[in-house]
């Protein structure tokens, strides 16, 4: 399809996911400068900067999401081996000193235009563009040979070797979740499918007891309390903020453990500043956005499904399982419920790189939807021929 006729379509798109979008977008703005204009005034000197941050993350994600949706899916397709070493050889190259920027320990981001560019969410992207195009390739192979299921794990344990040296272990644990749920989609069996659970549960549970680093926080969440000013200060500082916020919320703008004594209050922990100034209700209506976000997407990966747009459904429903297994380990570590990881909450917390490519994924789903549509219209015009 031409970039002419994606316009003449724009009309035709999927506008409850555009609605969805734009209201988690917008909640997700205003919180950020709820939570962030204090620290910013004192740190930066002026209390939008995290703001004007990311709406120039906004309005990059918005271009590379118009890119997103003026290309046909089958291109992606067809790149997909290139799309994983492009993957592999950022992922590698972001380890090299000089090149890759380390903050608090962590060696995660190259400098793009201006942008520290988290390579990891580029990654998944480019990971599960070519894990859909393998399991459509292979669909037939899935189903009665487990070596050819364990193949594209080998690959997906080479990128999370590589996203542990980094540190990252909660980009990896999504990417396993994320490469599971295509396989099991394109038709591995069951029996298969629980196998590789199981191997991959225990491998990445022996990652994570391999070092005195992730032990701590492993234990730590568990009582936070035990040591509320060391290890356990960030998590209880969270759990009192949303302890706050009881049924209604203190209010937006109101928040008291923003005020220096949440860390990461913008990004990683922005949840917790939502629920001490939204309340429960607040919580429940988020949790009821994002539900029908995910809901949406597995809807439009089986109406690709229906029209035999295998590669399609793969990529719609992987990105179902990316944000519903993000949204779940964000809230978890805010709530206490899962150890701490440096993920973000989608279209909500501060971060660029995550934005962006949050928004053009979204803008993928929107290409499919609008693909199917166009799939529907065919088949109408043909049997109103015949």
């Amino acid at each position: 399809m031409s970039t002419r006729d994606t316009r003449a379509e724009l009309p035709g798109l999927d506008w409850s996911l555009l609605t969805l979008m734009l209201l988690l977008l917008g909640i997700g703005l205003v919180m950020l400068t709820s939570a962030s204009i204090s620290m910013a005034d004192d740190s930066m000197g002026t209390p939008f900067y995290y703001l004007v941050q990311q709406l120039v993350a906004v309005a990059a994600g918005v271009f590379v999401g118009l890119l997103m949706l003026s290309t046909p899916t089958e291109y992606w397709e067809r790149l997909a081996p290139l799309l994983l070493l492009i993957a592999l050889f950022m992922l590698a190259v972001v380890l090299v000193p000089g090149i890759g920027r380390e903050v608090n320990g962590a060696r995660r981001w190259i400098g793009v235009a201006g942008i520290n560019l988290q390579v990891s969410e580029p990654a998944r992207l480019m990971l599960l563009m070519y894990i859909a195009a393998y399991a459509v390739r292979h669909r037939e192979q899935l189903n009665q040979s487990f070596l050819e299921v364990l193949k594209p794990m080998l690959i997906v344990g080479l990128v999370c070797g590589l996203l542990l040296a980094e540190p990252d272990f909660g980009a990896a644990v999504v990417m396993v979740a994320i490469v599971l749920g295509v396989l099991f989609v394109a038709g591995a069996p069951a029996r298969y499918f629980i196998v590789l659970c199981l191997g991959a549960a225990a491998l990445l549970a022996a990652l994570a007891l391999s070092s005195d680093y992730r032990v701590a926080r492993l234990t730590g969440f568990t009582n936070p309390w035990a040591d509320p000013f060391g290890s356990g200060f960030q998590l209880t500082q969270s759990l009192i903020a949303i302890g706050s916020g009881e049924w209604f919320g203190v209010g937006l703008g109101n928040s008291v453990q923003k005020l220096s004594y949440l860390p990461e209050a913008h990004t990683d922990f922005v949840f917790a500043v939502f629920a001490e100034e939204f309340g429960l209700v607040g919580i429940c209506v988020l949790l009821a956005l994002f539900a029908a976000l995910v809901w949406r997407a597995i809807s439009i990966a089986n109406a690709a499904a229906d029209k035999r747009r295998d590669y399609q459904a793969c990529l719609a429903f992987g990105i179902a399982v990316w944000l519903g297994a993000q949204v779940f380990i964000n809230m978890g570590v805010n709530m206490g419920i899962l150890p701490t990881k440096g993920l973000t909450l989608p279209l909500v917390s501060y971060g660029r790189s995550s934005l962006i490519i949050t928004l053009a994924a979204l803008a993928l789903l929107l290409r499919i939807d609008l693909e199917n549509r166009r799939a529907s219209k065919r088949r109408g015009a043909r049997g109103r021929k015949r």
